[in-house]
């Protein structure tokens, strides 16, 4: 593809001009690693709630319910959120990449036609394959659970009419955080949904109405869908024309989008399916009772993925525009950065998840022992994650959704045949077996693509950092305490706390590599001025 020209949209992967411009060059915002932390900062909290929420949500069905009514729940919402990736069509990203490079190449007129290029196809395939779901649920749910599918069929015709208002919710959401806002997608999708689907599950869990349960759970996505809309027009708005006429766009600018969203929808497709096709292979070849126990000891998986989405909602739109001017060195410390942030956010919880597992999981009630060695390989599985940061999240920002898409298909092919070949001989670890798999190579090869390729890479002072912290207060001294006095629910009490106060003075004297000195007087000054 050629450079772009007046009036042209950049393709993915170009920058706006030939990519000898110097560092920094016109137009470029540089790493803003302050913006990131407020950005950071308000989304990890959010996703703090979230996934206590999400926790407690499992924990209140294993608890209400019995396994086998919490599993075929799992199972189907697992299949909910799979068709729901297959809707999306890969416009959430976009909609992040293409919006940030309006903003920045000041093509501010393009963004209003982009997001209803996006979300009207989305819309329409949405409502099709719910209407196709609704009429083929005595089927997928067969398909779905081995033995007895009880309320499954019931439960996938609920969460089938949910379909187009979950999918409008997110694409509208993502909008706003092409415009640099976290904060529409972190009190509505972050706080909002998940403490009004706490209130409704547990309403549905005190009475005992299973029947009722997927309505609890899906039925929150509608105020969230209406609030998320409504922020998006808000901002949408601002950027049509002043004089109300029509933006002169580029012809290709369908073509443009679609190219980049596609591959990227088919990514999203994979990607949901590595982080659900486990429960739903448990659920298929082994049954509801093992698809519960499974479900429950990797709800704690959950906790990752929320806090690499919260920093990388955060990092997105920074990394599109500072890489829409080839400004490598800006993109690797904010890449840099991001990393050991993320560390730090999630090595902590992981790390005591690997030493004290069982009491974790009595959270859930009892007869859930089982998942003890799933919660610790897939512990360890997303340490190493964290430690490399959000390898696709830069691949993409950098235009690279095709070479993601293949990295995820991959890893997919991991998945499936390890878990396949061992979930027959050794039940549910098995499945974590294939899935910590999967995440190795999910994450060591886009590594290796965007150190060769891009001359990107994660690691640098702060990350050594974190993960010595880490280490030595998560680590260290709860293994210590497991080796003295047991690793019961009080001495996981107990290392936390100690754990928590070495980190929190840890964190203040390495403020400087963490970068977190830079952050804390950028999220001050926000304060005072909102003050003022």
């Amino acid at each position: 593809m050629s450079a772009p020209t007046t009036g042209a949209v950049p393709g993915p992967g170009e920058g706006a001009g030939t990519g000898s411009e110097p560092e920094g060059s016109k137009g470029s915002k540089g790493s803003d690693v302050g913006s990131l932390a407020r950005g950071g900062a308000l989304n990890i909290a959010g996703a703090g709630i979230s996934a206590v929420t999400q926790l407690v949500v499992v924990a209140i069905i294993t608890n209400a319910f019995s396994q086998d009514e919490a599993g075929i729940l799992f199972a189907a919402t697992s299949a909910f959120l799979l068709f729901g990736a297959i809707c999306e069509l890969g416009t959430q990203t976009s909609l992040v990449y293409f919006i940030a490079r309006f903003r920045s190449l000041d093509r501010k007129e393009w963004i209003g036609p982009i997001v209803r290029l996006a979300l009207r196809p989305m819309l329409l395939f949405s409502a099709v394959l719910g209407v196709a779901l609704f009429v083929a649920a005595p089927w997928v749910a067969e398909a779905m659970i081995r033995g007895d599918s009880g309320d499954g069929v019931t439960y996938l015709r609920v969460l089938a009419v949910f379909l187009p208002v979950m999918n409008l919710s997110a694409g509208s959401l993502a909008a706003t955080q092409g415009f640099r806002r976290m904060r529409p997608a972190v009190l509505i999708e972050n706080i909002g949904r998940p403490l009004l689907q706490l209130a409704a599950v547990g309403a549905v869990a005190v009475a005992g109405a299973s029947g009722l349960i997927a309505v609890a759970w899906a039925g929150p996505y509608l105020p969230a869908a209406v609030l998320a809309v409504l922020a998006m027009l808000a901002l949408v708005r601002r950027t049509a024309p002043a004089d109300g006429s029509a933006p002169d766009v580029p012809a290709d600018l369908g073509r443009q989008f679609w190219g980049y969203a596609l591959p990227r929808g088919l990514a999203g497709i994979t990607q949901i399916l590595l982080q659900r096709m486990d429960i739903l292979l448990v659920a298929s070849m082994l049954g509801a009772r093992d698809a519960a126990i499974y479900t429950a000891a990797s709800r704690l998986r959950v906790v990752g993925q929320l806090a690499n989405q919260a920093i990388s909602q955060a990092v997105q739109p920074q990394l599109s525009e500072v890489l829409a001017h080839d400004d490598r060195r800006s993109a690797n410390t904010l890449y840099q950065t991001a990393t050991s942030w993320l560390m730090l956010a999630n090595w902590p919880l992981f790390l005591l998840a690997v030493m004290f597992a069982e009491p974790l999981l009595r959270l859930f009630g009892e007869g859930y022992r089982d998942g003890v060695p799933v919660i610790v390989v897939l512990a360890v599985a997303m340490l190493l994650r964290a430690g490399t940061g959000m390898v696709e999240v830069v691949l993409m920002m950098a235009g690279k959704t095709t070479w993601n898409l293949a990295n995820i298909v991959l890893a997919l092919g991991v998945n499936v045949v390890v878990s396949v070949l061992l979930i027959p001989h050794i039940g549910i670890m098995g499945a974590a077996l294939g899935n910590g798999a999967a995440l190795l190579a999910r994450n060591v090869i886009p590594l290796l693509q965007l150190k060769m390729k891009l001359s990107l890479h994660p690691f640098g002072r702060g990350s050594l950092a974190s993960a010595a912290l880490a280490g030595v207060c998560f680590g260290a001294v709860p293994l210590v305490v497991r080796l003295t006095a047991g690793d019961g629910l009080i001495e996981l009490v107990a290392s936390a706390a100690v754990g928590t106060v070495g980190y929190v003075a840890g964190l203040y004297l390495l403020r400087r590599p963490l970068r977190l000195d830079e952050a804390a007087r950028s999220i001050l000054r926000r304060g005072r001025r909102a003050a003022a």
